[in-house]
């Protein structure tokens, strides 16, 4: 046993949108997903067992956190060390250098890089399959954030197998993600929480149906550089995870009025022939897509755009990876 452990990993954007579960007890999506990791974008996470801890403790962007985030993160612990079968508590830190809980995916970075470093520091080499199909039990989208570059979840109708691998690596296509931020708040109900609604909505039927076309045809899109056919095929795809947000009971409006301003401006710029496309998680914040061509012009316009408090940018980013640790002087209290 290593005892301590530090990882890094991105979050990721998804193209096509995980949103419900057929299985809740084993995190099952309701459909396949594909992401591109972000590079630039990164929660690094140290995890340190200590013989004299009673529970595990957690510290979060320098604050310790307690309630229902501590409770998730100490269940997800659980499921680690039942597989290396040690029972000691731990001291986790982790750091974001993007907003927490505001629809950047910081639960898909944060969970991936707990998972790798936290069996790491308990002596687990898992397989990065492996590591995938553990992430998801923290949140579904951790699993698209241990492969690297362009991602896809599957999960195998017949044996209920969950994990998602890379299906072209980073240096495949150079597109940039330019994130327009509106809001830094931690949305009021988290994704855990909205998709367990998902199938309350009258849409969410067709839209599990539509699914294995729309993931056939961005796969194509991306493994051949087609951006036309992706830029259709991700607008579609997060308009109508939203249609079903708006539409479950009790219904769940994640946009805000600046996030459907901004889409509507993207289609006018594509008339104007610039290269870019737009897709939102659950949250208020607009992940634009464009290749490095379009970047310039397409940051001096979203920099200036009514109620855009900061823009963030990161090209297709690697896996989840182990780190040296940094010399935390004392553990904290």
């Amino acid at each position: 046993m290593i005892h301590k452990a530090s990882a890094i990993a991105h979050p990721n954007i998804a193209f096509i949108k995980y949103w419900g579960l057929r299985d809740e007890e084993n995190r099952l999506p309701a459909n396949d997903s594909i992401s591109m990791n972000i590079d630039g974008l990164t929660t690094r996470t140290s995890v340190e067992f200590d013989t004299s801890l009673q529970e595990d403790q957690l510290s979060l962007n320098g604050d310790e956190i307690t309630g229902k985030s501590l409770s998730r993160v100490q269940k997800f612990m659980d499921r680690m060390r039942q597989l290396a079968d040690i029972h000691l508590f731990a001291y986790i830190t982790s750091e974001n250098n993007f907003p927490t809980g505001a629809g950047v995916a910081s639960s898909a970075s944060g969970f991936a890089a707990l998972a790798l470093a936290g069996t790491a520091a308990l002596g687990l080499d898992l397989s990065s399959e492996e590591l995938s199909a553990l992430a998801r039990f923290g949140s579904g989208s951790a699993s698209r954030s241990i492969p690297s570059g362009f991602v896809e979840w599957h999960t195998d109708p017949d044996t209920g197998e969950s994990y998602a691998k890379s299906i072209a690596p980073a240096d495949h296509w150079h597109l940039v993600d330019c994130i327009a931020i509106f809001s830094e708040d931690h949305k009021p109900v988290g994704s855990q929480a909205g998709m367990l609604l998902a199938d309350t909505s009258p849409f969410q039927a067709a839209r599990l149906q539509d699914s294995t076309r729309r993931l056939e045809i961005c796969r194509s899109a991306i493994l051949n550089k087609d951006f036309a056919a992706l830029s259709a095929i991700t607008e579609l795809d997060s308009n109508m995870m939203h249609a079903v947000m708006m539409t479950s009971k009790p219904p769940l409006f994640y946009w805000q009025p600046g996030s459907l301003a901004l889409m509507k401006a993207v289609k006018e710029w594509q008339s104007e022939g610039l290269e870019v496309t737009y897709t939102l998680d659950a949250g208020p914040n607009v992940h634009l897509i464009c290749i490095p061509n379009t970047f310039d012009a397409l940051i001096e316009r979203v920099s200036a755009f009514p109620g855009v408090i900061n823009v963030l940018h990161g090209k297709p980013g690697g896996p989840a990876k182990l780190v040296p640790n940094e010399d935390s002087g004392t553990s904290p209290n």
